[in-house]
């Protein structure tokens, strides 16, 4: 799953839809990449991974993975 932190309008609203549709299309790619490294998922009890820097086509979004969660949570998301 994926969320915005601390929701989707303070963190993409006004965006350009196409832009808008690769950042959730990267996200998606990053839940996908989560579940398969932290297969023990809500019983995950080590530390979290590190979040990190994805590039989209016309910018960015900082992310964190949540194990425990089973979210990939988009915190910032720059369109340049």
């Amino acid at each position: 799953m994926r969320e915005y932190d601390p929701s989707e309008e303070h963190v993409i609203g006004g965006a350009p839809p196409a832009f808008v549709a690769e950042v959730e299309k990267r996200a998606d790619e990053l839940v996908s990449a989560a579940s398969a490294f932290c297969l023990a998922g809500t019983g995950y009890r080590e530390q979290d991974p590190k979040g990190g820097v994805a590039h989209v086509p016309g910018g960015f979004l900082n992310y964190q993975v949540i194990p425990r969660h089973e979210c990939v949570y988009v915190l910032q998301v720059t369109y340049l």
